[in-house]
């Protein structure tokens, strides 16, 4: 069973990353963007990759690019193992997409990566 990202994420440790939902021109005014910004070192202009104690993912640029930076995000954080890395719910606020669609984009994600529950919902039912 893979733990469960908080619903709600107000603070980090040090060795967590707070993973967000960007847009391609790394406008942070809204949703999980804005809180990356202003709490956890999301960069403006900067849409992917780790920023600070964060890691944007683009979920505004069509299904396509949404699941080719999940890819890329889960090859980083196999990477470094010693980051705990905090999931929002990617791509299902703003951008307008269901959890069935984006879960799956995570699938065999590594133990350091921590997944909201629908999205844990999700890939349970798929495997059953």
């Amino acid at each position: 069973m893979t733990a469960t990202s908080p619903a709600r994420i107000e603070s980090l440790e040090p060795h967590q990353v707070f993973v967000f939902g960007s847009n391609a021109e790394g406008a942070h005014a809204g949703g999980a963007a804005r809180l990356a910004h202003e709490r956890f070192g999301a960069v403006w202009g900067q849409s992917s990759g780790l920023q600070g104690q964060s890691y944007g993912i683009d979920t505004m640029s069509g299904l396509a690019t949404l699941e080719s930076e999940a890819h890329a995000f889960l090859a980083f954080a196999a990477e470094h193992p010693r980051l705990e890395f905090l999931v929002t719910e990617l791509g299902c606020g703003i951008a307008g997409h269901a959890p069935e669609q984006v879960a799956p984009m995570l699938r065999g994600a590594p133990a350091n990566v921590l997944l909201p529950e629908r999205f844990i919902a999700v890939l349970a039912r798929e495997s059953a």
